[in-house]
């Protein structure tokens, strides 16, 4: 796609916003983080996500939905892109789109996929590779406001090198006191590390998972196969459908 051209200042009342790009960030060799100035952000709720559109320059639109990685702070929003090949806006969203440049924004979007700072439940977040972004912002916004709730991560990725926010997970798992992270491999197991590579299975959810009994709050995340699958051993491990929350994203066939 063209470079963007939006044209004149969008207001609230039309349901989009224009965004402006601060700051970007390489997660992996294939995925970026890109921060936004949104002036007047209404402010989000970890877990929610919103809309970004280009305009190229003959008036053609092009929108995707990406979740929100970082919980509310002022007018600036934080999205974790990951490039699909052939795709029409992650491409540019990574490599077109310049520090300065203007994007449309419409949100924040959702009322389910969220985590509340009041709520006193334990929670277990489970995400797939790009998955990961919104219970990032779980896990950031519960450190910025002083949670003691526990917090159990399981990750599953292809390999070591597809972990998104590598550092932070590893200095938060040492630091957050209340936070476990557990890692699932499905294609290549880190050297040194025991076991072979698989899916999330029972024995995953069930080591680093909570027992059903301690009524949990679960987050899951990730392609829609992925999800379907990891929902079902929860169900098997005897937690209720209605304390799983749910997240899909790609095809459903």
């Amino acid at each position: 796609m063209a470079r963007t051209a939006i044209p004149g200042r969008l207001t609230k009342r039309t349901g989009w916003w224009v965004a402006r790009l601060v700051d970007r960030r390489d997660e992996t060799a294939t995925a970026g983080t890109l921060v936004l100035e949104v002036p007047d952000w209404p402010g989000h709720l970890p877990g929610q996500h919103v809309d970004l559109r280009l305009t190229a320059e003959d008036g053609y639109q092009a929108a995707r939905s990406y979740s929100i990685s970082a919980p509310a702070d002022g007018d600036r929003i934080e999205v974790t892109v990951q490039r699909v090949p052939d795709g029409e806006v992650s491409p540019y969203l990574l490599d077109g789109l310049s520090v300065g440049d203007q994007i449309e924004v419409r949100g924040p979007v959702g009322g389910y996929f969220i985590w509340r700072v009041t709520d006193p439940a334990p929670v277990l977040l489970v995400g797939g590779g790009s998955g990961i972004a919104p219970l990032m912002a779980m896990i950031r916004a519960r450190r910025a406001a002083g949670s003691r709730v526990p917090f159990r991560l399981i990750y599953s990725v292809r390999s070591e090198r597809d972990v998104y926010f590598a550092d932070e997970l590893r200095r938060r798992s040492r630091d957050d006191r209340g936070l476990d992270v557990a890692y699932v491999y499905t294609r290549q197991v880190p050297e040194g590390l025991s076991g072979q590579a698989h899916r999330v299975a029972v024995a995953d959810v069930n080591t680093h998972g909570w027992p059903a009994q301690l009524e949990p709050v679960n987050f899951v995340c990730g392609p829609t196969g992925f999800v379907e699958a990891v929902s079902d051993i929860l169900v098997a491990l005897g937690h209720h459908p209605r304390r799983i929350k749910t997240e899909r994203f790609g095809p459903t066939g």
